[in-house]
């Protein structure tokens, strides 16, 4: 399983790699981009193989060729370890892959979707080549996988029709609830990605009483950064603190603009905190009925969702069981039996070809 040390994609590979590995699966996570902290690493080597390429992710470069080492890279430990399907977390990984087991390609993001929701436009310039490589990923793959129908949707609209694409809503650990909670608003997201919509939330900020606390990356690693003069920013924090933060939060709030399926928001609901989401497709249908939902473009419309729930402690306790039901559909071990299914799938594609 292919794996970037940065974002959302990390996470996930880690909970979804240990569910596999206590189901009896042996899995082997190699890791592209920048390197894990010592921590990371730790997690990830307490239960698993954790190996490091020299392939850059996509999203670290501009030259499509650079992505084709991969399949040379794998090709020893593939051999080594007697690996019998590989699970690759970007389309554009899965283009002239060569291997002898099935490949199976999840589409996580991709910049194409990400203008498309984001700029309302076509990708262009320096990220055109990206469109063509992410669909020969998608034809090259045994299966495809998007975390949402929302997603898979607008894949269908950038892309055109995908062959074997099934959706597998991720999986979280869930965090414990809390016995008392402060006045504060918590966020968490790389707050660089525009995507994000950090701006909407700082403008809210000085609208209502509650504090609003950021946790995530402020600065890409390419010196893309994002500022915060009203909310305030934490930065980059421990996973566990972050955690520890949804837990003690009276409201947690996502105003991206671009969420395939919303990791951060699904964790937080597992500690029963109430949650105010951006209106977006995505967010509509994993949470409809489980949330509060605003203008994306709007901070007054943000900033008057947090304001009555804040004066509103029923509510809050409401929202907040309601937000921890709706995430018992999310566990791990169905996200695990899921993809076992989309594997078995996998192999009987290749089986055909």
């Amino acid at each position: 399983m292919t794996v970037d040390a940065v974002g959302g994609v990390w996470r996930y590979a880690l909970d979804l790699a240990r569910e596999l590995v206590k189901g009896g699966d042996s899995v082997l996570l190699a890791g592209v981009g920048p390197q894990p902290s010592s921590q990371q690493a730790e997690e990830a080597q307490s239960f698993t193989t954790l190996i490091w390429l020299n392939t850059p992710p996509d999203w670290m470069t501009r030259n499509a060729g650079d992505l084709d080492a991969l399949s040379y890279e794998l090709r020893a430990p593939i051999r080594d370890h007697a690996i019998d399907l590989v699970h690759l977390n970007a389309p554009t990984q899965a283009a002239g892959f060569d291997a002898p087991c099935p490949v199976v390609v999840v589409s996580h993001s991709c910049v194409v979707t990400w203008f498309h929701a984001v700029k309302g436009q076509a990708v262009d310039g320096a990220w055109a080549w990206q469109m063509e490589r992410n669909r020969r990923g998608f034809d090259r793959a045994d299966a495809v996988i998007a975390p949402s129908r929302s997603h898979a949707d607008m894949l269908g609209t950038c892309y055109g029709p995908i062959a074997r694409l099934s959706i597998v809503s991720n999986g979280a650990r869930p965090v414990p609830k809390a016995e008392r909670r402060q006045p504060l608003v918590f966020a968490a997201a790389r707050w660089w990605d525009e995507g994000k919509n950090a701006a909407v939330l700082d403008h809210a900020a000085p609208l209502i009483e509650w504090p609003i606390f950021t946790a995530g990356s402020m600065q890409a690693p390419d010196g893309q950064r994002a500022v915060f003069k009203h909310a305030v920013p934490l930065g980059p924090l421990p996973y566990e603190e972050v955690r520890s933060l949804m837990t003690r939060a009276g409201i947690f709030v996502s105003p991206s603009l671009y969420e395939p399926f919303g990791l951060a928001v699904l964790e937080a609901a597992t500690s029963s905190i109430p949650l105010v989401l951006a209106d977006i497709p995505t967010y509509r249908e994993l949470w409809d009925g489980a949330a509060l939902f605003f203008d994306v473009r709007d901070p007054h419309d943000l900033a008057m969702c947090i304001g009555h729930l804040s004066s509103d402690a029923q509510r809050r306790r409401e929202l907040g069981e309601a937000a921890a039901r709706r995430s018992r559909k999310f566990s791990l071990a169905r996200q695990a039996v899921a993809m076992r299914g989309v594997y078995d799938k996998a192999a009987s594609a290749m089986a055909e070809r």
